[in-house]
């Protein structure tokens, strides 16, 4: 194997961690949200209907635990939580706010693709 080929393939798969925790799909757009405004659970789920209750909850703890959100117990009655970013969880704003307009972009080509390929 060429060493260039090697050396890509080696920083590939020392990256697959941290991709592994941010790029989901929940995990992307949960960002894309809470970049626009610290949110209410029930808000981020309403803005990315059709989330699951426990889907969103995965999602929103593995960005915590990974410094991307904030997670901060507001003194209401009854008891709320609003999640915010992190400055650490901003810097994927510009790159995931990229994804999302290549998405919206490209959706129909891939779908065309995908319908094309099942036809074969």
């Amino acid at each position: 194997m060429p060493q260039d080929v090697a050396a890509v393939l080696a920083e590939i798969n020392s990256t697959k961690p941290v991709l592994e925790q941010i790029a989901s799909k929940w995990s992307v757009l949960v960002l894309a949200v809470l970049c626009e405004q610290p949110s209410r659970f029930n808000a981020i789920k309403r803005r990315l209907d059709p989330i699951t209750h426990k889907a969103l909850t995965e999602a929103l703890r593995r960005l915590e635990r990974n410094g991307l959100v904030d997670r901060k117990v507001l003194a209401t009655s009854p008891v709320a939580v609003e999640y915010s970013i992190t400055p650490l969880g901003r810097t994927l704003q510009q790159p995931f706010e990229s994804l999302i307009r290549w998405a919206q972009q490209h959706g129909g080509e891939l779908t065309a693709a995908q319908s094309a390929r099942e036809r074969q």
